[in-house]
């Protein structure tokens, strides 16, 4: 199975694009601190190749390490329940 590819259902372009803007969010903050993606995968106690996914905004990466990645730079996350409190399609 190809990275990536991990989920089998639609999670939907506002979900895929919020994956994308956290792995922007988490490159960008790792660069602005001067470290290098070797330097995040030990510091967060996984592989290089998992921060290079996550920085790339690849939906099968598990959330606890895409929030551990943001929590490592200061990025606090906020879930914002949908107005009218059904879920996005």
């Amino acid at each position: 199975m190809a990275q990536g590819k991990r989920i089998s259902v639609d999670i939907g372009s506002t979900a895929l694009q919020a994956i994308k803007d956290m792995g922007a969010a988490a490159k960008l903050a790792r660069t602005r601190a001067g470290e290098g993606q070797a330097a995040a995968a030990a510091r967060l106690g996984v592989h290089v190749q998992t921060i290079a996914r996550i920085e790339s905004g690849e939906p099968g990466v598990a959330i606890g390490h895409v929030l551990g990645l943001l929590a490592q730079y200061g990025i606090a996350t906020r879930l914002q329940p949908p107005e009218d409190g059904q879920p996005e399609s």
